[in-house]
């Protein structure tokens, strides 16, 4: 029987899983405050709903949905601060859900985890986060966790997503510009492809809590440049030391390999991409067709 699916945040990735529902016969409602986009939704074939998660009013009538996946995040150059549409949007959208609406998917990130010296972290792992993504991140986790439907739910913490149109250090390595990442940091990454699937594999699980949703195959930085570099017969990679900002420093000092065993073993998830090195094969080979 078709399922009816409710997605705030239908973009990168929110669109992929609305594309995957859709394909088997589910019901896809698509929430945007753009007119235009909503145009759109309706030509793929979702219903959609117009209205804005930082506006309660604008929420009212939602239908009710099996699965409510909250996929938000801050566009380029939005000037609302990532702690107000993560927190307080998905606190608006919990108070005008219909209380028939048990299971939510929330995406969160790993950046929740601030481990610094290359250790691995699973779910059960100490969060501290110091960026305001990660801080932001793991407030709605608690705000999720603490709802009435919070234990019915499932956050998924999501590495560095990538592909199509989307590859970290493109146009820096092609130009030949120096890189300020620490090489010897650590990347964790999944492609957009397999971060879709476990959506649509979390929806109808029994899963609850936290999951991380990584390849589980960590790349050091400067391995991860070296390999772009010769797949898109660039120049080979140049580092030079960060600048001495507060964000960089941040991000720089931020490394830690993140486990996917939980992933692999309670959603039975078979990644199309397991590593970084098939996912960037199969982007560049697609872009030259």
């Amino acid at each position: 029987m078709p399922s009816t699916r409710l997605i705030f945040g239908c973009g990168y990735l929110g669109a992929r899983a609305a594309a995957l529902w859709q394909e088997t016969g589910d019901k896809v409602y698509a929430v945007t405050r753009d007119a235009g986009r909503a145009n759109d939704f309706q030509r793929r074939g979702w219903r959609p709903i117009v209205a804005d998660i930082l506006d309660p009013l604008s929420l009212a009538n939602l239908p009710i949905a099996d699965t409510v996946l909250f996929a938000v995040a801050r566009g380029r150059g939005s000037e609302v601060s990532i702690e107000r549409l993560y927190v307080k949007g998905l606190g608006n959208v919990l108070a005008a859900l219909p209380t028939d609406v048990r299971r939510i998917i929330y995406i969160s990130s790993t950046g929740v985890y601030a481990q610094d010296d290359g250790s691995w972290v699973d779910e059960n792992s100490p969060t501290t986060p110091l960026r305001e993504g990660g801080i932001a991140s793991l407030a709605a986790e608690q705000l999720l966790a603490a709802d009435a439907r919070g234990p019915h739910s499932i956050a998924l913490r999501m590495a560095g997503l990538y592909g199509p149109g989307r590859v970290p250090r493109r146009d820096d390595l092609l130009a030949g510009r120096p890189l300020t990442d620490p090489g010897d940091g650590w990347l964790n990454l999944i492609h957009i492809d397999d971060a879709a699937r476990v959506i649509v594999a979390a929806a109808d699980s029994a899963i609850t809590g936290v999951v991380n949703v990584s390849d589980g195959h960590p790349v050091l930085r400067r391995d991860y440049q070296q390999v772009m570099a010769r797949l898109l017969d660039a120049p080979p990679p140049k580092f030079e030391p960060p600048a001495d900002s507060a964000t960089t420093n941040q991000r720089s000092s931020g490394s830690k390999r993140v486990s996917n065993r939980r992933l692999v073993e309670s959603l039975s998830v078979v990644l199309k991409y397991p590593s970084y090195r098939e996912g960037l094969a199969a982007i560049l080979a697609a872009a030259n067709h």
